[in-house]
């Protein structure tokens, strides 16, 4: 058990090794002026002053936190009224709404961009905006994520129960739901959310094919930064990486929270 234990241990350093190399690569190479040698030249916080006082940069992370916000918001209220009435009106159907909920876990980004602009360029109506069209995809891309988050929390807190004692004061089901219901799953909201948004952050294969330079967000500034300024663009990529990494430790850091409290309460 402890040669299994020990070579568990070994393999995941490795792992996490092999994952930060091009991270600590990044950071090195964003913080000297040149590195043609074996030890790098000159060293500079330059990029990362110029980067944040580039506006450019600083209304591309505005753009990126939008495009964050905004399909995130729609993904939790639709994914909240469906998982309201199939649980309190059709509980025979919550099995087809999973079903629908898990089919984006395997749609490639490419697939789903070139499917969603097929469908709609050339169109009149508001589904043909670029933006618009952006906005559908990552409603999509994150929906998995929220739904399974939000169903987990509903089955840890006992949603019919609760509904059924909210009515027993004379409150009406939707009153109780999101009076009751909700802010007791607000932390599994919350998770979900979480990593929606580094899902979302990490996205490039949709905002290049549907958006394009039209809403250019931070990807689309490190792919054109790219081109001009390499060193500059490892300070975007390490600001981008961090950020995931942020957001990644606190959605860890709250399941982790979450998980001593049921036992807890065991």
């Amino acid at each position: 058990m402890k040669k299994k234990s020990a070579g568990s241990v070994a393999i995941m350093l490795l792992v996490m090794i092999y994952l930060l190399i091009p991270l600590v690569i990044s950071i090195i190479y964003s913080v000297f002026h040149k590195w043609t040698g074996v030890i790098p030249e000159g060293f500079t916080l330059h990029n990362y002053v110029d980067l944040f006082t580039d506006s450019n940069f600083l209304a591309s992370v505005g753009r990126s936190i939008a495009m964050s916000i905004i399909p995130i918001i729609v993904t939790i209220v639709i994914v909240l009224l469906a998982l309201f009435v199939t649980a309190i009106y059709f509980p025979k159907l919550e099995k087809y709404v999973q079903i629908i909920c898990m089919i984006p876990y395997t749609i490639q980004g490419v697939i789903l961009s070139v499917s969603i602009l097929s469908l709609n360029v050339g169109s009149s109506s508001i589904l043909s905006n670029r933006l618009v069209m952006l906005m559908g995809a990552y409603c999509i891309v994150i929906l998995p994520y929220i739904y399974q988050g939000i169903r987990n929390g509903m089955r840890a807190v006992n949603m019919p129960t609760l509904i059924e004692a909210a009515e027993m004061l004379g409150a009406s089901k939707i009153y109780a739901f999101f009076r009751v219901v909700v802010p007791n799953i607000l932390s599994a909201i919350i998770v979900s959310s979480l990593l929606a948004v580094g899902i979302i952050f990490g996205d490039y294969v949709l905002i290049r094919n549907l958006a394009g330079t039209s809403a250019p967000n931070m990807q689309i500034f490190l792919y054109q930064t790219m081109k001009s300024d390499s060193t500059k663009a490892s300070a975007v990529f390490v600001v981008i990486m961090f950020v995931t990494f942020v957001i990644t430790a606190i959605v860890l850091f709250m399941k982790s929270r979450e998980a001593k409290g049921k036992t807890h309460r065991k």
